[in-house]
């Protein structure tokens, strides 16, 4: 990776003394996870043999995934090896991104406990483990980003950014990115400071309720990052089944809004990765999909499954 040049740089709009990063246009789009059983028949064929490993099929119509288990557990390297060699199949330029294990960035009880410096407690062990998924990926040249996903209530405070700062320097061989869903992070400070370590900030679309942080177009790295999550304004807070969070097809209207800020970040990063992780019933790779047309204009190939569950990508796929 080329050094970055020293200069001015513009996050949204404002400008920041930081970097500037020239551009080479390589823009990965993906959906976060990639098994799911509300996948079968939507997403992946109808008996679809069990002997095909799903990334396989996956690989075929995307060159990204945000691996998930990473931050319910700890990657096994055969696992992340075996991924690996899968989608080089179909796919030899794949990237996998990778969320940060949750003792790091979670309280333990973080349904019911804010997310704090104080309530964050990783276990003695959970960086080696977390190192050697991570490097099973990183030795393939497959691991595009490390993403560090904080909760909305790990709010901008001053033993927060110690707290960040220190779990920075402990994972920054990594290409890292920070996800902060609390509006106080949208600061000119903040960003400035990701600008100096390295340290891409990741763009999110979420319910706007109360504090969150609304969209944006920051690019503080070589990397940059946009997470899609839906907009169940309700269900984010009050539903018991995770799926009702994330339930949400985006309309094409929104994509667009969207495939714009991909644009304008993607003019200012050496590689972006859009996720979607609307994931309920195939929807977070239907909207990534018409993302990845519209950025080019040029139809896409697409899950036959998929264009029946969702026609309007009759409109963006080829025949």
């Amino acid at each position: 990776m080329p050094p970055p040049a020293e200069g001015t740089h513009y996050v949204d709009g404002r400008l920041l003394h930081a970097y500037y990063y020239e551009a080479m246009g390589r823009t990965y789009i993906g959906t976060a996870g990639f098994s799911y059983k509300d996948w079968q028949g939507t997403f992946y064929p109808r008996g679809m043999k069990r002997s095909q490993h799903p990334l396989g099929y996956y690989a075929r119509y995307f060159d990204c995934c945000e691996i998930n288990t990473t931050f319910y557990g700890h990657l096994r390297p055969e696992w992340g090896k075996k991924w690996c060699d899968t989608v080089a199949a179909e796919c030899p330029d794949f990237q996998f991104t990778a969320k940060l294990y949750q003792g790091f960035t979670h309280a333990p009880a973080a349904v019911v406990q804010s997310t704090s410096a104080e309530t964050i407690k990783p276990a003695e062990d959970d960086e080696a483990l977390a190192r050697k998924g991570l490097d099973s990926l990183a030795e393939r040249g497959r691991l595009g980003a490390l993403l560090a996903q904080f909760p909305i209530s790990f709010k901008n405070t001053d033993a927060n950014r110690d707290y960040l700062a220190g779990l920075i320097e402990r994972f920054r061989d990594y290409p890292l990115v920070v996800e902060v869903r609390h509006l106080s992070w949208n600061d000119a400070k903040v960003l400035a400071g990701f600008a100096e370590k390295n340290v891409a900030f990741c763009n999110i679309d979420q319910p706007l309720l109360g504090r969150a942080i609304r969209p944006s177009q920051h690019v503080t790295a070589p990397v940059g990052y946009v997470r899609m999550h839906g907009r169940n304004y309700k269900e984010w807070f009050e539903s018991n089944n995770r799926n009702d969070r994330y339930n949400y097809l985006y309309t094409e209207k929104e994509i667009a809004d969207w495939a714009e800020r991909v644009r304008q970040i993607d003019a200012r990063a050496e590689k972006t990765f859009v996720i979607t992780n609307n994931h309920y019933k195939g929807q977070a790779a239907a909207n990534a999909l018409e993302i990845k047309e519209l950025l080019p204009g040029k139809k896409v190939a697409a899950p036959p499954a998929l264009v029946e569950t969702y026609p309007v990508l009759r409109k963006y796929t080829q025949e």
